[in-house]
Protein backbone atom coordinates (compact mmCIF):
# COMPACT_ATOMS: atom_id res chain seq x y z
CA UNK A 1 0.00 0.00 0.00
CA UNK A 2 0.61 3.33 -1.15
CA UNK A 3 2.28 5.63 1.81
CA UNK A 4 0.06 8.49 0.80
CA UNK A 5 -3.06 6.32 0.76
CA UNK A 6 -2.16 5.45 4.61
CA UNK A 7 -1.88 8.55 5.31
CA UNK A 8 -5.27 9.54 3.67
CA UNK A 9 -6.99 6.22 5.58
CA UNK A 10 -5.98 8.10 8.77
CA UNK A 11 -7.24 11.56 7.87
CA UNK A 12 -10.66 9.72 6.85
CA UNK A 13 -10.60 7.76 10.52
CA UNK A 14 -10.24 10.96 12.62
CA UNK A 15 -12.21 12.95 10.64
CA UNK A 16 -14.84 11.03 8.94
CA UNK A 17 -15.45 7.70 9.72
CA UNK A 18 -12.65 5.76 11.59
CA UNK A 19 -12.77 4.51 14.83
CA UNK A 20 -9.41 2.28 15.12
CA UNK A 21 -7.65 4.63 17.40
CA UNK A 22 -9.86 6.92 19.55
CA UNK A 23 -13.19 4.74 18.89
CA UNK A 24 -14.75 7.70 17.09
CA UNK A 25 -13.91 10.84 14.73
CA UNK A 26 -14.93 13.88 14.22
CA UNK A 27 -18.17 13.38 12.52
CA UNK A 28 -19.46 10.80 14.52
CA UNK A 29 -19.22 13.70 17.61
CA UNK A 30 -20.58 16.69 15.87
CA UNK A 31 -23.36 14.96 13.69
CA UNK A 32 -26.63 15.82 15.52
CA UNK A 33 -25.58 18.61 17.46
CA UNK A 34 -27.32 21.18 17.88
CA UNK A 35 -26.63 24.54 17.66
CA UNK A 36 -27.14 25.45 21.35
CA UNK A 37 -24.94 22.53 22.68
CA UNK A 38 -22.15 23.51 19.67
CA UNK A 39 -22.01 27.30 21.42
CA UNK A 40 -22.28 26.00 25.03
CA UNK A 41 -19.25 26.74 27.15
CA UNK A 42 -17.81 24.41 29.88
CA UNK A 43 -15.88 26.26 32.43
CA UNK A 44 -12.90 27.69 30.55
CA UNK A 45 -12.84 25.35 27.40
CA UNK A 46 -13.46 26.32 23.77
CA UNK A 47 -16.83 25.57 22.98
CA UNK A 48 -17.67 22.54 20.03
CA UNK A 49 -18.54 24.96 17.41
CA UNK A 50 -15.09 27.03 18.31
CA UNK A 51 -13.11 23.29 18.30
CA UNK A 52 -14.86 22.43 14.49
CA UNK A 53 -14.48 25.54 12.87
CA UNK A 54 -10.58 25.58 13.99
CA UNK A 55 -9.51 22.31 12.92
CA UNK A 56 -11.80 23.01 9.64
CA UNK A 57 -9.54 26.31 9.25
CA UNK A 58 -6.46 24.38 8.86
CA UNK A 59 -7.73 21.38 7.18
CA UNK A 60 -8.58 24.07 4.07
CA UNK A 61 -5.78 25.95 4.77
CA UNK A 62 -3.86 22.62 3.85
CA UNK A 63 -6.01 21.30 1.10
CA UNK A 64 -5.81 25.02 -0.97
CA UNK A 65 -2.15 23.72 -0.85
CA UNK A 66 -2.35 20.79 -1.85
CA UNK A 67 -4.54 21.89 -4.78
CA UNK A 68 -1.44 24.56 -5.67
CA UNK A 69 -2.37 27.42 -4.21
CA UNK A 70 -0.82 29.80 -1.82
CA UNK A 71 -0.46 28.45 2.07
CA UNK A 72 -2.29 31.51 3.97
CA UNK A 73 -3.58 30.27 6.60
CA UNK A 74 -2.25 32.17 10.06
CA UNK A 75 -2.58 31.17 14.18
CA UNK A 76 -3.95 34.40 14.76
CA UNK A 77 -7.07 33.90 12.98
CA UNK A 78 -7.32 30.34 13.63
CA UNK A 79 -10.40 31.05 16.31
CA UNK A 80 -11.84 33.84 14.05
CA UNK A 81 -15.21 31.95 13.80
CA UNK A 82 -17.91 33.99 11.58
CA UNK A 83 -21.38 34.02 14.05
CA UNK A 84 -23.42 31.28 13.80
CA UNK A 85 -26.74 32.32 13.74
CA UNK A 86 -29.12 29.57 13.17
CA UNK A 87 -28.99 25.52 13.38
CA UNK A 88 -28.84 25.96 9.51
CA UNK A 89 -25.58 27.89 9.51
CA UNK A 90 -23.98 25.47 12.27
CA UNK A 91 -25.06 22.36 9.69
CA UNK A 92 -23.13 24.61 6.93
CA UNK A 93 -20.31 24.49 8.88
CA UNK A 94 -19.95 21.19 9.23
CA UNK A 95 -20.64 20.10 5.64
CA UNK A 96 -18.14 22.49 4.57
CA UNK A 97 -15.70 20.31 7.73
CA UNK A 98 -16.81 17.38 6.25
CA UNK A 99 -16.25 18.15 2.42
CA UNK A 100 -12.90 19.63 3.58
CA UNK A 101 -11.87 16.58 5.31
CA UNK A 102 -12.78 14.19 2.50
CA UNK A 103 -11.12 16.33 -0.10
CA UNK A 104 -8.26 16.96 1.51
CA UNK A 105 -7.69 12.91 2.11
CA UNK A 106 -8.44 12.51 -1.63
CA UNK A 107 -5.77 14.74 -2.64
CA UNK A 108 -3.28 12.95 -0.04
CA UNK A 109 -4.32 10.14 -1.54
CA UNK A 110 -3.96 10.94 -5.18
CA UNK A 111 -0.01 12.52 -4.20
CA UNK A 112 2.52 10.36 -5.35
CA UNK A 113 4.64 8.84 -2.35
CA UNK A 114 8.26 10.89 -4.14
CA UNK A 115 6.23 14.34 -3.02
CA UNK A 116 5.59 13.57 0.80
CA UNK A 117 9.31 14.67 0.89
CA UNK A 118 9.50 17.44 -0.91
CA UNK A 119 9.18 20.96 0.79
CA UNK A 120 5.76 22.10 1.91
CA UNK A 121 5.68 25.85 0.39
CA UNK A 122 8.80 26.54 1.78
CA UNK A 123 11.61 24.51 3.55
CA UNK A 124 11.16 26.15 6.81
CA UNK A 125 7.72 24.42 7.15
CA UNK A 126 9.72 20.99 6.73
CA UNK A 127 8.04 18.39 4.32
CA UNK A 128 4.67 17.54 3.22
CA UNK A 129 4.52 14.22 5.10
CA UNK A 130 5.20 16.48 8.53
CA UNK A 131 2.39 18.60 7.83
CA UNK A 132 -0.16 15.33 6.40
CA UNK A 133 0.94 14.47 10.01
CA UNK A 134 1.31 17.21 11.81
CA UNK A 135 -2.99 17.60 10.80
CA UNK A 136 -3.87 14.16 11.71
CA UNK A 137 -2.47 14.58 15.45
CA UNK A 138 -3.85 17.96 15.58
CA UNK A 139 -7.28 16.60 14.66
CA UNK A 140 -6.84 13.76 17.40
CA UNK A 141 -6.06 16.71 20.02
CA UNK A 142 -8.86 18.41 19.12
CA UNK A 143 -10.96 15.63 18.57
CA UNK A 144 -9.99 14.29 22.15
CA UNK A 145 -11.62 17.86 23.71
CA UNK A 146 -14.67 17.57 21.55
CA UNK A 147 -15.52 14.12 22.80
CA UNK A 148 -14.71 15.29 26.28
CA UNK A 149 -16.70 18.13 26.15
CA UNK A 150 -19.73 16.35 24.70
CA UNK A 151 -19.51 14.09 27.86
CA UNK A 152 -19.50 17.15 29.92
CA UNK A 153 -22.79 18.33 27.96
CA UNK A 154 -24.61 15.07 28.21
CA UNK A 155 -23.87 15.03 32.10
CA UNK A 156 -25.13 18.79 32.64
CA UNK A 157 -28.01 17.87 31.07
CA UNK A 158 -28.47 14.36 32.10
Amino acid sequence: MKNTTQLADRIREVLLSGKWIAQTNFKEQLSGVSLEDAHEKVGNLNTLAMLAFHTGYYINGIVKVLEGGPLDIRDKHSFDMPPLESQSDWENLLEGFWADAEKFADLVEQMPDEKLDAPFVDEKYGDYRRNIEAMIEHSYYHLGQVSLIKKMLTERTG
